[in-house]
């Protein structure tokens, strides 16, 4: 397209956001208000004079006039009332006595429903206009105010026309959000503009794009009993308390379930109101998941027991829910319920998952659904956003469901077709995350395997910035209101604990290859766990998870890669001055200075007020819940070290019982113990007779190549099955779970629910690290699961290890699993009648004594 074709808003800044006007476009501007599309009208008309352009008004609307009568203008009065042949042939008749080039502006095309009284008859309007126009490289100017068409109709203007624009005035300013450009794209296109005289400027951070659209109401297409319900308790805002407590109640049935705890709380903080700003931001219908709950009472709770402490903390949400129903839809349109139901039996549990996983995931959506996910996908615009599960029975009281399901982020770059087609796939691949063998086992092994597993989706902006060609948060985290996992005697179990990283928090919830969390003792957040000085870079984050504009996918990056950076704050904040490494880099001829940065956080924790604020955060939910509290959040800084949190979940942290303190017995002779340590446990306070040790030799194991590893973690399975009602102690090199052989044995989960204890033992001549990943899916399953957890740092002060004491028994790994003779080396399994473990969380000691 030569620039002779470019041709300008009248707005000098949009024109630059947008790549200017080209010949042959149409321009729809979705408005409120009629007022507000002359306004936007006007800049148009002085530039097409200005430019000597041939003018041209089409006047049938029942509003006032848009232009002042002009002899520079041609105006040509319609009558409607005509109907719609008679108007769309005239229409037709005077663009082509005009001809070529000519700039029009229409009248606002809702007026029409006055005389046609049909969406349809609109569109169609459209549909045989707009190419006309557009052959022959005309601009053309048209409004419809929002929110009183049809989805079907919006659908086929945006498919027809070049341009569609969402035109809003909030607070007495305007803002112009594009929904759709034509052959044009840039980075930030589709973010939302301020106008400020001819000056556009561009809103990429996200507090500020969730507190405008936040404000601004976007009303949706009603058309089932599900709207008529929900429509008829909007009345009932205006009758008494009994009457819209009654609405109400109905309506949290529909939404959140059946009586429940959960349901309980939300009863007592929700109002009609909540629950109907709720409804209107729901794909479809059904209910929106333990998730979007949990998220949305953490926040009410905080909001209205606060009492003025968090609210100036909380950066606005402004998410939407896939119902349940969609999914139930879905798997119908796609021909899968005979499948699913098959799935649903004893029988065909595990047999059938693979292929129905399959199946949704190559599924398709219908349009009316389609056309609501591309309102919401323009809604978000170009912000990046996250695709969550949030099932019926996840993050409730009794049943986590941690890491089980996908989450997918959408970094929402290219065309919108593009970001359109991601954003299905995401929910595919949601949907699909329901026949992962994690899930199904969990829900196995908890007697939920015939519950009705009604998936929901939660879809949330990405909390965060843009810093060149990255989006992240500064602050990511999890959050327990129970410190379970105690060092130090003194620690204060009941301030909790943050698990905390730079950057996206997915470093927070995962297990990370040789990178580490900073774990947050919230009693006194400057305490740190006991690692040496010259540990203390190790054992800290090395790797920021982002999101990247330029690969449009979840990525990893080199702190040092992003600490010269501009954070749009102080980095000193997060990250602290390493002498040691300065010294010795500058002794090696380096002059780099942000490769002796270390993400330590002190500054942070020290001089802000973000760990009271989180500590208080934690204690509130925990004494509203009645239970102690699991959070995943964000947090962003301003240049005044100013911050605000975004509270992205919250659920029930199920815990072991603490139970008394353990009479711990003198420890007289070493070689009675197999294994004695200072802290680095958890699982509370415990006295626990151990039937069996399974013991994994960490240099036979180190020996073996990769797929000889993974076979190893096969058979740990085998025995975790087999063994199931015993008391076993799994011991082994390095981190259980992890998913790279080389630095621990990789076992789902579910290869090792069945333990009792499991030992995460550091091995240098081998090269394995155990990871204190308190906070993490995996150390949240075996906080559910009742299994207690120790790491051994042989050869550290204040531990004892004496692994003899267990490999002098025999081995009964073949007489256990006969066809595992080959690995005999690998696995010892010995019968440990007499060991008895015993723990003290308050003296932070754990002791294993054999007879």
């Amino acid at each position: 397209m030569g620039i002779n074709n470019k041709v300008s808003t009248g707005l000098k800044g949009f024109d630059q956001a947008i790549d200017m006007l080209r010949l042959g476009d149409n321009v729809v501007w979705q408005v409120d208000a009629v007022s507000d599309y002359r306004k936007i009208v006007e800049p148009y008309v002085t530039q097409a004079r200005l430019d000597q352009r041939k003018l041209v008004y089409v006047r049938f609307g029942s509003h006032a006039p848009l232009l002042e009568d002009s002899p520079e203008i041609k105006v040509y009065h319609l009558d409607a009332k005509k109907g719609f042949e008679s108007f769309a042939t005239e229409v037709h008749s005077l663009v082509e006595q005009e001809g070529h080039k000519a700039f029009y502006v229409f009248d606002c095309l809702s007026d029409l429903l006055e005389y046609w009284y049909s969406d349809l008859m609109i569109s169609n309007f459209f549909k045989v206009s707009c190419p006309f126009l557009h052959e022959l490289d005309t601009i053309a100017y048209f409004a419809i105010k929002r929110n009183v068409h049809t989805y079907s109709t919006i659908a086929c203007i945006r498919e027809t026309t070049q341009l569609l624009l969402d035109l809003y005035q909030v607070k007495n300013k305007f803002y112009i959000h594009p929904l759709k450009v034509w052959k044009r794209y840039s980075p930030t296109m589709f973010f939302p503009h301020l106008i400020q005289g001819r000056k556009a400027v561009c809103i990429t951070a996200s507090s500020e794009a969730a507190e405008l659209f936040s404000s601004i109401n976007r009303g949706e297409e009603r058309l089932d009993y599900w709207d008529v319900v929900f429509n008829q308790a909007k009345s009932a805002l205006t009758l008494g308390p009994e009457e819209q407590e009654k609405a109400k109640r109905l309506l949290m049935t529909l939404l959140i379930g059946s009586e429940s705890r959960m349901f309980e709380l939300c009863d007592r903080y929700f109002t009609l109101k909540d629950i109907l700003n709720i409804a209107a931001r729901e794909v479809g219908s059904g209910f929106i998941g333990g998730k979007s709950v949990g998220m949305l009472l953490a926040r009410k709770i905080l909001e209205q027991e606060g009492h003025d402490r968090f609210i100036p903390y909380l950066e606005p949400h402004d998410s939407y829910y896939l119902g349940s129903d969609v999914f139930y839809t879905y798997l119908v349109q796609n021909g899968c319920w005979k499948l699913r139901t098959k799935q649903k039996t004893k029988e065909g549990y595990f047999k059938y998952a693979p292929e129905l996983k399959q199946k949704i995931l190559n599924g398709k959506f219908s349009e009316p659904i389609r056309e609501k996910f591309m309102r919401m996908l323009e809604y978000f615009g170009q912000s990046p956003i996250i695709v969550r599960s949030s099932s019926l029975l996840e993050d409730n009281f009794g049943n986590t469901f941690a890491g089980k399901y996908e989450s997918v982020f959408c970094v929402n770059q290219g065309t919108p077709e593009e970001r359109f087609a991601a954003f299905e796939q995401a929910i595919r691949t949601v949907y699909a995350s329901t026949m992962n063998e994690d899930a199904l086992a969990y829900r196995m092994n908890r007697g939920l395997f015939d519950k009705d597993e009604q998936m929901a989706i939660l879809v949330q902006r990405v909390s965060g910035d843009y810093h060149k060609e990255k989006f992240f948060p500064h602050l990511a985290g999890v959050g327990n209101s129970s410190n379970l996992y105690v060092w130090d005697k003194s620690v204060d179990m009941n301030a909790g604990m943050l698990r905390l990283v730079f950057g996206l928090g997915t470093r927070a919830v995962e297990r990370t290859i040789d990178d580490y969390a900073k774990i947050v003792c919230l009693d006194n957040p400057l305490r740190t766990p006991p690692v040496n000085c010259e540990d203390k870079k190790k054992f800290s984050q090395h790797y920021v998870d982002v999101l990247s504009l330029k690969q449009n996918t979840l990525t990893s990056q080199s702190w040092e890669k992003i600490v010269n950076d501009d954070l749009k704050v102080d980095k000193n904040l997060f990250a602290s001055w390493d002498h040691q490494t300065a010294n010795r880099l500058r002794e090696l001829g380096y002059t780099s200075n942000h490769l002796a940065y270390i993400l330590d956080f002190s500054k942070l924790l020290k001089d802000t007020e973000f760990p009271g604020l989180m500590r208080d955060m934690l204690a509130l939910l925990s004494e509203v819940y009645d239970y102690p509290v699991d959070i995943e959040f964000t947090a962003n800084f301003t240049a005044d070290n100013h911050f605000k949190v975004n509270l992205l979940q919250c659920r029930p942290l199920r815990t072991r019982g603490l139970g008394t303190a353990m009479q711990m017995p003198e420890l007289v002779d070493e070689q009675d113990c197999f294994f004695s340590t200072r802290g680095n446990f958890m699982g509370g306070n415990v006295r626990l007779p151990v039937d069996f040790v399974v013991y994994v030799h960490a240099q036979a194991y180190a020996e073996r190549n990769e797929q000889s590893k993974c076979a190893v973690a096969r058979q740990i399975g085998l025995l975790n099955t087999a063994l199931k009602g015993k008391n076993v102690m799994l011991v082994g090199p390095g981190r259980w779970g992890s998913t790279t052989p080389s630095l621990g044995v990789p076992v789902h989960f579910t290869e090792l629910c069945n333990m009792s204890v499991i030992c995460e033992v550091a091995s240098c001549d081998a090269g394995f690290t155990p990871e204190l990943s308190y906070g993490t899916h995996f150390f949240q399953n075996l906080v559910e699961a009742g299994i207690f957890y120790v790491a051994i740092f042989d050869g550290q002060e204040d531990v004892v290890f004496h692994p003899e004491r267990i490999l002098k028994r025999d081995n009964m790994l073949t007489a256990i699993l006969p066809q595992c003779t080959q690995i005999a080396d690998v696995i010892h399994v010995a019968q440990t009648d007499g060991l008895v473990l015993f723990s003290d969380i308050v003296r932070g000691q754990a002791l294993t004594l054999l007879n």
